[in-house]
Formats: structure tokens, sequence, C-alpha cells
């Protein structure tokens, strides 16, 4: 099983708590961060304490529960985004990966950081045999991480999901445990990245 707190180098992964509220909240609330996500901007600190109220203790295999996981930063323990990770009901050792950050911490290598040692964990742990993602096609930073992870681009269902009003397409994600580690990892270059989004001056 998963044992908290996960630590990187920089982040400290634990389950999240009330202690993170203030700071979760508000960055769901952001439109950009709510944009391919499954809530709006209206999320309220009652839909947090809800979401923290109704979590599992433990994450048991095929159960269908989702444990939504906080990165902190090492450092000053600053709530740096999550990771949401669904026991995928009925599909023994299958979990599917989310991942969340505050504005100030995208495109800086934090997702990557904490997702490459949930994965590890995950399979060396958890003893997973599958690890899947779903994104919106639109969210080109999302395919972005999930391929420096590893993950392989399984499909795309075109305008199968009708999400927040339109018709979406979705992308589908995976690794298998062996295939895990089996791929060099990249490691992140924030020029790169930012040539990707346009941003390099």
């Amino acid at each position: 099983m998963l044992k908290f707190p996960i630590v990187t180098e920089r982040f400290t992964l634990s389950v999240l708590s009330r202690a993170d509220r203030t700071a979760f909240t508000a960055y769901r609330r952001d439109p950009n961060v709510a944009r391919f996500q499954s809530w709006t901007p209206g999320w309220s600190d009652a839909d947090t304490d809800a979401l923290i109220a109704d979590q599992p203790t433990e994450l048991l295999p095929g159960s269908g529960d989702w444990l939504q996981i906080a990165v902190h930063q090492r450092d000053t323990t600053s709530l740096v985004g999550d990771a949401a990770v669904h026991a995928v009901a009925d599909q023994p050792d299958t979990y599917e990966l989310g991942v969340t950050l505050a504005p100030e911490w995208q495109g800086v290598g934090a997702g990557q950081e904490s997702l490459r040692q949930l994965i590890d964990d995950l399979f060396l742990l958890q003893g997973a045999h599958r690890i899947i993602a779903m994104t919106d096609a639109r969210n080109i930073a999302a395919a972005q991480l999930l391929r420096r992870l590893g993950l392989r681009h399984e499909g795309r269902a075109v305008d199968a999901d009708w999400f927040k009003d339109e018709w979406t397409s979705i992308d589908t994600w995976a690794m298998l445990r062996e295939e895990h580690g089996s791929k060099p990892k990249t490691p992140f270059d924030p020029r790169a990245a930012m040539e990707s989004l346009g941003l390099q001056r």
C-alpha cells in the first residue's frame, strides 16, 4: 500500500487535509485551473470540506475510490497542488491519475517530480498492474507532462464527452508495470517547455 508522506527532492506528498482547505479552494476557483477539470470556478470551502470528509483512509484495489493527495513544498510546507489517485472499480490493480497545480507552480517541473514518485510508489508499493490517465485533447500541457513521465498515448475519443456545454475529445494514456522504468525518463527542460508554449523570449 502507499505510504505517506512521500518525499521528493522539493516536495512532500500526503493525504489532503483540512489544513490545506484555504489554498486548495483558492486554486480550484481559478478559471484557468478549472478549465479542463471536472469542477467550475464556483468551487467553495464547503466543497473542499465535503471532498476531504468523503475520502477513504486507504486506497483499496478495485474499490472505485478516489484519494486526493496534497503536494507541499518541503521548505515552506505551502500547498503546491494536488494529485488524485483513483482505484478503478472492477479492474484489479488499475489506477487512474490526475494532477492539479496552483498557477505559480505550473511550468517548473512540479507535476513531473511529484507524479514520477507517485507512479514509482504505485507500482512498487501498491502493486499496480496498470496506471492510466485521461485528458481533454486541448490540454497540451497535460499531454506533454504524461509523455515526459513515459505514459503511452493509447487513443482519442473524438467529440465523445459533453463537457461544460460543449462536445470535447478525450485522450487516454497508460503505463503497464513491465513498462515502468523501461523508458529513459526525460528531465524537465524549462526552456523547451516555454518554447513549446510560444513563451520563449
